[in-house]
């Protein structure tokens, strides 16, 4: 097996099985080079389980999937000790959540209890079972699906619980001519499994490479900069579903925090590597602006009174902030 020389090569396998959705492919591959979680949420069948199986299999790595179910328990994910008859000792099994790609689809419908035992893992990178701790595999990354559309059954993700998750992305319709060729390859070809190209290694080796690229002074004080936006929004306006323009602050409950200031540095430095940079740009920040901050900022009751949507507030607050 020959290594790809650079994460484009990965990018191109997957867009070979996956038609359009070139954010999610995207935000899935940032999220494997910053050592990083991802939340994709939208409507059911927009290819968000395949884009996570894809990527495993492209990995060749260990792949697990966990569907949340309201009767999940913790132990379900990160495993349990047992007692053993035969040495008259308990043992220790280990979960599902000892794998490289952990597939956690619909997250939001276990109750909390059970969400909060990925809390350690996503961000320790090790799980408690009894009195002893484990490491978790080295990549170690947690990719969860959530539908927004269906609410019945379903629990709130705790604000903690979000804030582990490097970034949110909305995974939207494709287009006509992508859904033709949805078509093409799914109802009327055999498609292809996605074969192992790129090895653990491999990803560790990418992730050393995105850590050494360069953030100029100027592209730290902007990401500083748009950060603290989200926290003092009196000069960003936003104009309202009803014409009326309002102030960004009286919208939002509470701003980002520093967690979200370097999560925009290490996607900044994780995208310019995808495009084969090793220095980031003020439009590599631009870009993951949204993925980093939509779950991080509280909104309060007058977002959705006045008819707006969260990436608008947030796209008034980054135009709002002069870029270097």
């Amino acid at each position: 097996m020959i290594a790809p020389r650079s994460p484009a090569d990965l990018r191109a396998a997957l867009g070979a099985t996956i038609v359009g959705q070139e954010g999610v492919i995207e935000a899935l591959l940032l999220a494997l080079l910053c050592n990083g979680h991802v939340l994709l949420e939208g409507p059911p069948g927009l290819a968000k389980t395949l884009a996570c199986r894809s990527l495993a299999a492209a990995l060749d790595g260990e792949f697990k999937r966990i569907q949340f179910t309201p009767d999940l328990l913790p132990s379900d994910i990160v495993g349990t000790r047992i007692f053993d008859q035969r040495e008259s000792a308990f043992a220790t099994v280990l979960g599902p959540i000892f794998a490289n790609v952990v597939l956690a689809d619909e997250i939001n419908r276990a109750p909390a209890k059970v969400q909060s035992a990925l809390l350690e893992a996503m961000q320790e990178r090790q799980v408690t079972i009894g009195p002893q701790s484990y490491c978790l595999p080295d990549p170690f990354v947690v990719m969860a699906t959530m539908n927004p559309l269906d609410s019945e059954g379903t629990y709130a993700l705790p604000i903690a619980q979000m804030d582990r998750f490097l970034m949110k992305v909305s995974v939207g319709y494709p287009s006509r001519d992508e859904e033709i060729r949805i078509l093409d390859r799914f109802a009327v070809a055999d498609t292809q499994p996605v074969r192992a190209i790129a090895t653990l290694d491999d990803v560790r080796a990418w992730r050393a490479q995105a850590h050494g690229v360069h953030i100029e002074e100027k592209l730290k004080r902007y990401i500083v900069e748009l950060v603290a936006a989200t926290r003092r929004a009196q000069h960003v306006r936003v104009t309202a579903g009803t014409g009326t323009e309002l102030r960004a602050a009286e919208l939002i409950e509470y701003g980002a925090s520093p967690r979200a200031t370097l999560a925009l540095a290490f996607l900044a430095r994780g995208r310019a590597l995808l495009d084969g940079r090793d220095f980031a740009l003020p439009d590599d920040v631009r870009s993951v602006a949204p993925h980093v901050l939509r779950h991080r900022i509280g909104f309060n009751f007058r977002l959705a009174t006045e008819g707006l949507a969260a990436d608008r507030v947030i796209e008034a607050i980054v135009e709002a902030v002069p870029a270097p």
